[in-house]
């Protein structure tokens, strides 16, 4: 009888690349890197705006770009596809995460997500109020979402930099309000920052979706209908005049998050697979010659496929190139600011850029660690385990780094006046680091570490 045991093939360089490419891989999973990496990419970006590279760099962003075939094409500048394209995908990672919480997360018990809740929405209308207070009427009113934002990469990297000196309980909540406030933000853009419907376009978004929904009813798995379906819909949601980044959060609602098989039956499954791979390896051992084997592998994988929810896998395999490709491209294509030394001063004391300063590192502020007492002394809701007052006012303060979905909003509020763009962007800019810095300082001086055994 052969013995059933596992032999590991070594490449030649194997090892050498191993060496190489665990600490990397280990560093890009570590949570402050996407964080650094968004912070390296706004510095590039900076520099090369106030550099001899300046003109060439806006330049290549308003290069346009087609594509489709003959008598149907789309056709955009580069920072337009940058914008509109793959900020959509940005969004559908953005929907994932907002569906798994709502389902199964941390906003799933009403009872424990009605504090993440109460606090973002506090962190939203405050900004908001502070700004029109500043900029009550015309064009530049129009800038009242900007403020309301917060980055979770950004603030998620800040937070992850104080280690042991703040409980996961922080980083929870911290996520889960940053998604309330990534929902509320949604919802401005569709209603608020959409200037003309095409009727016909937003009829075909709605079949299209129709269509999705019924897939997902249908126990439709395999991803690549609801990518096909996805794409079509972003044509006609660019079409419609409703932002097409839009689209990413539709089809992300529509992806299945119930896994086809439960775990009780997964695994007594698996528990028949094994003996059977096992009487299989008996006839031969080599898999490549054994096609009995080589079937009860397959099946094996489709198993473990299958005990997967399909939204959860789309999550983790878009969760890379959202933070380490799309986001640090937006960044580039959207943080290269021109600083004129002479004008700066006249820059940072216009009401756009009080309006969006005051709005991120005091609206934020005020309105999450504000709302939050409130609702812990009116009795709605309670503290998470293992924080205080001091904790929450801290994450207020790293509310204030809105820097992707504030920029976002800047240039679809902005988009037809240049010169309150490049103020508004600073303004963000400016109040993210202000915010960043204190909320880290605040926590690091106010939070004593946490003894990892307990």
């Amino acid at each position: 009888m052969k013995k059933f045991v596992t032999k590991e093939y070594i490449a030649p360089w194997e090892k050498a690349f191993d060496r190489v490419l665990t600490p990397l891989e280990e560093f890009i999973h570590r949570q402050t890197t996407s964080g650094i990496l968004l912070m390296f990419c706004a510095i590039v970006a900076l520099y090369i705006a106030n550099s001899d590279w300046n003109e060439s760099y806006h330049h290549l962003l308003q290069m346009k770009l087609s594509v489709g075939v003959e008598g149907f094409q789309i056709s955009k500048s580069i920072h337009h596809w940058i914008n509109d394209g793959l900020m959509a995908l940005f969004f559908f990672v953005v929907g994932l995460e907002l569906k798994r919480e709502i389902l199964v997360g941390e906003l799933a018990d009403m009872k424990h997500a009605l504090f993440p809740i109460i606090a973002a929405i506090g962190g939203m209308l405050v900004p908001v109020a502070i700004y029109i207070a500043i900029n009550p009427q015309g064009h530049t009113m129009d800038g009242w979402g900007i403020p309301m934002a917060t980055d979770i990469a950004f603030a998620l990297g800040t937070l992850a930099l104080l280690g042991n000196r703040i409980p996961k309980s922080l980083l929870t909540f911290l996520v889960a309000l940053a998604i309330v406030d990534d929902l509320g933000a949604v919802l401005v853009i569709a209603v608020f920052y959409t200037e003309t419907i095409d009727p016909t376009a937003l009829i075909t978004a709605a079949g299209i979706l129709l269509l999705l929904i019924v897939l997902n009813l249908g126990g439709i798995r395999r991803p690549l209908p609801y990518i096909l379906l996805g794409i079509v819909l972003w044509i006609a949601m660019l079409m419609s005049g409703v932002h097409a980044t839009l689209a990413g959060i539709f089809l992300a609602f529509t992806i299945p998050m119930r896994p086809k098989y439960d775990a009780e039956r997964f695994v007594s499954q698996i528990n028949e697979m094994v003996a059977k791979i096992k009487d299989a390896y008996k006839n031969e051992t080599n898999i490549v010659r054994n096609d009995e084997l080589r079937s009860r592998v397959r099946a094996l994988e489709i198993g473990v496929k299958l005990v997967q929810a399909p939204a959860q896998i789309m999550e983790r395999k878009m969760h890379m190139p959202s933070a380490y490709l799309i986001i640090p491209i937006f960044s580039l294509a959207n943080a290269g600011i021109p600083i004129d030394g002479a004008s700066f001063a006249e820059i940072i004391t216009n009401p756009v850029a009080i309006g969006i300063t005051a709005g991120l590192v005091l609206g934020k502020l005020f309105g999450i660690a504000g709302f939050a007492w409130l609702a812990v002394k009116s009795g709605l809701t309670c503290l998470p385990h293992g924080l205080n007052f001091k904790h929450i006012i801290g994450v207020g303060l790293m509310g204030g780094i809105g820097f992707t979905m504030s920029i976002f909003i800047a240039e679809l509020g902005f988009a037809h006046h240049a010169a309150d763009l490049l103020i508004a962007k600073t303004g963000i800019l400016i109040a993210s680091l202000i915010a960043g810095i204190s909320g880290f300082l605040w926590l690091y001086f106010t939070s004593e570490k946490i003894d990892p055994e307990h």
